[in-house]
């Protein structure tokens, strides 16, 4: 038996499997989140901690016979966040998040200060990033600073408490800003620039090694065996690429979540820092990923059935299934800003090419079509980078809408696959790492692609049509940008 944990922003979630790789049960238990001041974004990581005893608790008391089986757990969780500590492992202050934007000053001065960087960790240090992060603490929080004894990642935490050990894994560390990402070490030069040494990092491992074993303690509060692994794990994004499959070089999922995420595996490091692509290890050894994110993906789905006050399904259902074309009003997604390509945190959306006949189905169909235009954006600057995606998996609650996929499968002229029904997330994901750090085994043995229930083909009919309606998405941009960041 073997344990995936992932740590979400929202909810904890737990995903007990089978050595066959079957899902046995599953525990989760929400998680809250505090925003003190506009743009701030934090979280207690005692909350994480009492999270993780629960829904471990939850399936050690339904599952006992198998929790007392379990070999080894893997970890998962949302990258960036900074999580300090004192000398004594106290936690300093609240966790700051990926999508906490307080620190923008401090990443235009780590750039001017660092020229070097974006060569060295494959991408524009942006705010979501902890380094700035930490930045941000020393100026504005210094005496807190200069107690810190070691930054963690959110996941990474959850193994300090589990095991008494430091350690992070490739692909979450790649999101720090502090890592050679070509050569998967810490950056003495990065670390430096922000005031940090090597000695207040984790120790490094690849996701599917071991990075230690469950204290004894916790062992014998949920009926475990002494001898537990946990394996490194990997970042949310990369958990879930090996729940999907996707750990060979050409593989690709599309998540069509609250932000969106076009995710390619990669045999080398290759960023295209100036268009905003993420170049990151993978989880898996010697393989890299290129991510395109754009921030608000299925969120102005729900931004705008909110103005209508209607549930997001109930817009998209009104629309059935019938592919029709691109409508006369176009809607670009820039509610909250922008990563890919635009790396502009002021940028902000709009509705273009309304009229007296607009309705909430013009709206809706807008919307959808305006992420998709977004996530074309992604497959162009990933293919500048010289990653050809050839078709991707499709993943997350936007999936759901046939018509949705329909879209974007014509708007990307790439046809998108649709995985036969099961877990496939990133606590999966980290479940099928804890198998290979107990077995040592290859993660790219464990962790195969599912069966294909169904694939969205682009539909020729309209293939040109969204490729002229794209440039005139593209052409507005420079408008918007004059109008929101000036």
């Amino acid at each position: 038996m073997f344990l995936g944990i992932d740590l979400g922003t929202s909810s904890i979630k737990a995903v007990l499997i089978d050595a066959a790789q079957r899902v046995v049960g599953s525990a989760s238990h929400p998680i809250s989140l505090s925003r003190p001041h506009p743009g701030w974004s934090e979280q207690d990581p005692e909350d994480w901690w009492q999270g993780c005893l629960t829904v471990l608790d939850q399936l050690a008391a339904t599952y006992p016979a198998q929790v007392a089986a379990v070999e080894g757990i893997g970890l998962s969780g949302h990258m960036h966040g900074a999580t300090v500590l004192d000398s004594a492992d106290q936690v300093l202050r609240p966790a700051i998040l990926w999508n906490d934007t307080r620190c923008a000053v401090e990443c235009a001065a780590l750039e001017q200060a660092c020229p070097e960087i974006r060569q060295i960790t494959g991408n524009v240090v942006m705010p979501g990033f902890t380094a700035p992060k930490l930045l941000w603490l020393a100026r504005h929080e210094p005496d807190l600073f200069a107690r810190i004894a070691k930054v963690l990642l959110p996941k990474d935490y959850l193994r300090l408490r589990l095991t008494g050990e430091y350690v992070s894994d490739m692909s979450d560390a790649a999101g720090t800003c502090w890592l050679d990402v070509g050569r998967r070490e810490w950056s003495d030069v990065a670390l430096r620039h922000c005031g940090l040494s090597r000695a207040q990092m984790p120790r490094l491992v690849e996701g599917s090694a071991v990075s230690g074993t469950v204290r004894a303690e916790l062992a014998d509060r949920f009926g475990m065996r002494r001898d537990v692994v946990v394996a490194g794990g990997a970042g949310d994004n990369a958990a879930a690429a090996c729940g999907i499959g996707a750990v060979r070089p050409g593989n690709a999922f599309l998540s069509l979540g609250t932000s969106g995420v076009l995710f390619a595996t990669t045999a080398r490091f290759a960023p295209n820092t100036a268009a905003g692509v993420h170049a990151f290890c993978h989880a898996v050894p010697d393989t890299w990923h290129q991510m395109g994110v754009i921030l608000a993906a299925t969120d102005s789905l729900q931004w705008l059935a909110h103005l209508f006050g209607v549930e997001a399904p109930h817009l998209t259902a009104a629309l059935g299934e019938t592919l029709t074309g691109p409508g006369s009003v176009m809607f670009l997604p820039y509610l909250g800003g922008e990563r890919t390509p635009h790396n502009e945190a002021r940028l902000r959306g709009g509705f273009v090419g309304l009229g007296h006949a607009s309705d909430r189905d013009a709206l809706t169909r807008a919307v959808l079509e305006g992420v998709a235009f977004a996530f074309r954006d992604c497959l162009r600057v990933l293919a500048d980078a010289g990653t050809e995606i050839p078709r991707a998996w499709a993943v997350g609650g936007g999936s759901r809408s046939r018509l949705w996929l329909k879209i974007m499968a014509s708007v990307l002229n790439r046809p998108l696959d649709l995985a036969a029904e099961g877990e496939l997330g990133a606590a999966f994901g980290a479940a099928r790492l804890a198998l290979c750090a107990a077995h040592n085994v290859s993660p790219v043995d464990v962790c195969t692609p599912p069966a294909i229930a169904a694939t969205i083909d682009p539909d020729p009919a309209w293939v040109d049509a969204y490729e002229d309606a794209y440039g005139r998405y593209r052409r507005l941009y420079p408008a918007f940008k004059e109008f929101t960041c000036s």
